[in-house]
């Protein structure tokens, strides 16, 4: 029965995450936590930095891990096979009808009209993911490290790859210390 539920959570997620990962991301998040509680925010919150680390689309990752974490190899193939086979599907059956009316107003009004809702989804993901670093490590560590990061974006221009691997070392080696504490 994970199997099924497996494949219907991360289809249903994949087939409505209109413009890949990050829109996908919150819907994956309701699947995983809220549906299925096959992890919970905190746990959710580190899959999606460790994804982020690694190289690759961020959905196919997720999936494999919490496939393989709910139904062993199998369950991460049913996973892959869920997020992987809609995109491809409809990218191989729409790409001829959209390349044919792509500059149709129809098309360009319904692409800016997604655009918000996915805007919307992401800042509530965000809020999500805020609330769980305040409750893991503190509202003052989440601030510090929140302005750190944004600090070494906008102002020292550092690529995010290399704040999200020098954010998920200080995760590994120094939170841990400062729990004990």
């Amino acid at each position: 029965m994970d199997w099924i539920n497996l494949i219907i959570g991360f289809f249903i997620a994949n087939v409505l995450g209109y413009g890949g990962g990050p829109a996908s991301i919150p819907l994956m998040y309701r699947e995983i936590v809220t549906n299925h509680e096959w992890a919970t925010p905190v746990e959710f919150s580190n899959i999606l930095a460790l994804g982020n680390a690694l190289p690759g689309p961020i959905a196919t990752k997720i999936a494999a891990f919490v496939g393989y974490d709910v139904g062993g190899w199998v369950g991460s193939i049913v996973t892959l096979a869920a997020t992987i086979v809609p995109s491809a599907a409809a990218l191989i059956l729409l790409l001829k009808v959209l390349q044919k009316h792509r500059q149709s107003p129809v098309v360009k009004g319904m692409t800016l009209l997604v655009q918000p809702v996915i805007a919307i989804m992401m800042l509530l993901l965000t809020w999500q993911m805020a609330e769980s670093s305040v409750e893991s490590i503190g509202i003052l560590q989440s601030l510090i490290i929140a302005a750190a990061a944004f600090w070494a974006m906008q102002f020292r221009r550092i690529h995010p790859a290399i704040v999200i691997v020098i954010a998920f070392a200080y995760g590994g080696l120094v939170i841990p210390h400062l729990n004990v504490l």
